[in-house]
C-alpha cells in the first residue's frame, strides 16, 4: 500500500518577526519570531492564581463563557466536557490542559466557578476556571486571543463573547480556532491535539 504523505503542520496565528540571528559558523541567518499569548494572571475555581507559568509547557485549549448564560454556553460547556473525556480516553490529560475564563467576573467569583465546574463533570486537576478583573479578560480575549468578549445591552445576559475553542502549543502560539458549538469542529479539534502532542512530545507513545 502507498504510506499517505505526512499532514500539514498546523498554522500558527498572530503577526510575526523576522530577526537576523549569528549561526553556529558566525554567519547571520533568519530567525521566525512567532506571535505569543501575552502573560496572564487570574484566580482560579479554588481561589488560587492561575498564570501562564501553569500553562506554559502544556498544550491547551482556551475559551470563554459565564455561569448563567443560556444561549451558547451550555452547548459550549457539553462540548468541552466531550473533548476533556477524549483526552483522557486518549491518556494525555498530562500534556493537555483546558482553561475557561468568565466574561462575568462580578458575577462569577470563585465559589460559583467551583459550582458550575462540579456541575458539568468537569475535572479540575487539568482543567481551570478563572475571574478576575474584566478588563484584563476582556483586553486578553480581545488582544491576546484576538476574539471578542464584551458586556452588551443587545446580547442574551447581557455579554457578547466568541464561541471560539483556541488550541495552544507549548510555546503558547495559537494554532488553531474551533466552533465551540459543533460537535463536528470539536473533533477536528481533538485530532488537531493528537497531531500536536505527537509533534510537541516526540517520545509520546
Amino acid at each position: 500500500s502507498i504510506a499517505s504523505p505526512p499532514s500539514a503542520p498546523l498554522p500558527l496565528f498572530g503577526e510575526h518577526d523576522v530577526e537576523m540571528r549569528a549561526g553556529a559558523q558566525g554567519e547571520m541567518k533568519p530567525d521566525t519570531i512567532y506571535y505569543r499569548l501575552p502573560y496572564f494572571s487570574f484566580t482560579n475555581q479554588d481561589g488560587k492564581t492561575v498564570s501562564h507559568s501553569d500553562y506554559q509547557g502544556k498544550v491547551f485549549v482556551a475559551d470563554f463563557f459565564f455561569t448563567h448564560c443560556e444561549s451558547i454556553c451550555p452547548i459550549m460547556s457539553t462540548q468541552m466536557v466531550r473533548l476533556q473525556e477524549k483526552l483522557k480516553k486518549e491518556g494525555i490529560t498530562d500534556k493537555v490542559w483546558l482553561l475557561s475564563h468568565t466574561v462575568d467576573p462580578m458575577h462569577d467569583q470563585p465559589d460559583t466557578l467551583k459550582a458550575y465546574a462540579l456541575s458539568i463533570g468537569a475535572d479540575l486537576s487539568t482543567w481551570n476556571f478563572v475571574t478576575g478583573e474584566a478588563q484584563d479578560i476582556y483586553w486578553q480575549a480581545e488582544t491576546g486571543y484576538m476574539l471578542s468578549a464584551f458586556p452588551s445591552d443587545t446580547a442574551q445576559g447581557g455579554f457578547f463573547h466568541t464561541d471560539r475553542f483556541t488550541l495552544l502549543d507549548r510555546s503558547m502560539r495559537i494554532r488553531g480556532y474551533y466552533d465551540g458549538t459543533s460537535t463536528k469542529s470539536v473533533d477536528q479539534l481533538f485530532q488537531d491535539i493528537k497531531r500536536l502532542v505527537a509533534d510537541e512530545y516526540p517520545t509520546n507513545p
